[in-house]
């Protein structure tokens, strides 16, 4: 090697920062592993780990025990995006994609009660409705010392025998799936506005001006139309965007 030659995991790095400064690698996507630099560039592992790290060192990206080494975000006003329409995004806790973004997650349960009647809600002109026992969830959630998002969710406990017992950090798409072995279908969403005034009792929002936020409102069906959850929660509009993601159908002519 020559004085001149710069070293091969400084080129690997330089071209996974190019990928990410570019948006192909988004805050919060997964970085090529150890084993997919090494067949991609022909190295060693110790090249590839070093790639790895150099990308870490220079702060763009962290490194997750077990889970590989992550984007992070480095937007100046730690805008948070989000998908709507991806399953796959769904079946990741909003604790691991904080953590995967290079935030501290917390998150503060308010009321963790069973409504024994069931609930209601009205999304989009449309009521649905969970005959009880229902199981109801209202946290709040946190990046490092900021509120994002204000949460409630209401889940069938006819679906989900004894979920009130269980530890529900991991996504609930997850252990409906995993642990209860539903298959879900259909997803009902609607996304609205509102703006939340500082001395209003709802507003959780540490916030001394009115702040805009975003609503969601959903709904999560098994394949045989069973409603196993509802959902109203609330982003703060100043931290988060949202992007949709379809796949349109092919028609015959």
């Amino acid at each position: 090697m020559t004085k001149n030659t710069i070293p091969k995991y400084l080129t690997i790095s330089k071209e996974i920062i190019q990928r990410i400064e570019s948006g192909e690698l988004e805050a919060g996507d997964k970085v090529p592993s150890e084993n997919e630099l090494i067949k991609t560039y022909n190295v060693s592992n110790t090249t590839a780990r070093k790639s790895l790290l150099e990308v870490e060192l220079k702060g763009w990206a962290t490194r997750i025990k077990g889970k590989g080494t992550f984007v992070l975000n480095r937007s100046d006003d730690k805008h948070l995006t989000r998908v709507l329409g991806s399953f796959h995004n769904d079946l990741e806790s909003f604790s691991n994609n904080l953590l995967k973004e290079g935030f501290t997650p917390r998150n503060i349960i308010l009321e963790k009660t069973i409504l024994e009647n069931g609930i209601s809600s009205n999304i989009n002109g449309r009521y649905y409705i969970i005959d009880g026992p229902v199981l109801k969830i209202h946290r709040l959630r946190y990046a490092d010392e900021t509120l994002l998002k204000d949460e409630t969710k209401y889940i069938s406990m006819t679906c989900c025998p004894k979920i009130n017992i269980l530890d529900i950090e991991e996504s609930l798409n997850k252990i409906y799936i995993d642990k209860y072995q539903l298959k879900l279908g259909e997803v009902q969403r609607t996304l609205g506005t509102t703006i939340l005034l500082p001395k209003e009792p709802e507003n959780y929002f540490d916030v001394e001006i009115p702040l805009a936020v975003f609503i969601l409102d959903g709904a999560i069906y098994t394949i045989e139309g069973k409603i196993v959850e509802i959902e109203k929660s609330y982003y703060r509009g100043d931290k988060y965007k949202f992007s949709i993601k379809t796949k349109p159908e092919l028609s015959k002519e």
